[in-house]
């Protein structure tokens, strides 16, 4: 941990050795955070779907979309997630990007999780507002099952 971030959480990181969870944050704050940034990056994820929405309406506007969005939301979440919930540093731009990588395939089956809904939805609903509804649920289950693949696996 950089001196600068050390000073800020107020002194050296120690975990919990049980749990594995930074002890700045606590499990009711580490929750509260996951929450949060899991809501910023499900909005950017949607919100990115829609601006592509009204940017293309063309031949398979929708799936690419949800394509769209899903890397946007990729990105803010990783992001969010190594800074303030994992507080984990890379050694240098390989180990980042060798992180990035396996974060991004431990997205893959939550993803898949994400997309069922989504395109259930879709298909089951025919409206935006049902596909986005969908869309949703997915990514709050596939959230969840994230965490615990993220913290086994990437930010160890």
């Amino acid at each position: 941990m950089s001196e600068a971030r050390s000073a800020a959480l107020g002194g050296a990181q120690t975990v919990d050795v049980m749990s594995g969870i930074p002890a700045e944050l606590g499990r009711s704050r580490l929750v509260a955070a996951y929450t949060l940034f899991a809501a910023i990056s499900i909005l950017s994820n949607l919100g990115s779907q829609k601006i592509a929405l009204l940017v293309y309406s063309g031949w398979m506007a929708v799936p690419l979309s949800v394509f769209f969005g899903t890397g946007v939301g990729l990105v803010v979440k990783f992001v969010l997630d190594k800074l303030w919930i994992f507080q984990y540093e890379h050694r240098d731009i390989a180990h980042g990007l060798v992180s990035f990588i396996l974060y991004s395939c431990m997205g893959v089956a939550t993803t898949v999780i994400f997309w069922g809904f989504e395109f259930g939805a879709d298909r089951l609903f025919g409206t935006d507002t049902g596909r986005l509804a969908g869309g949703f649920v997915g990514l709050v289950i596939g959230y969840f099952v994230k965490y615990r693949l993220d913290k086994k696996f990437v930010f160890r």
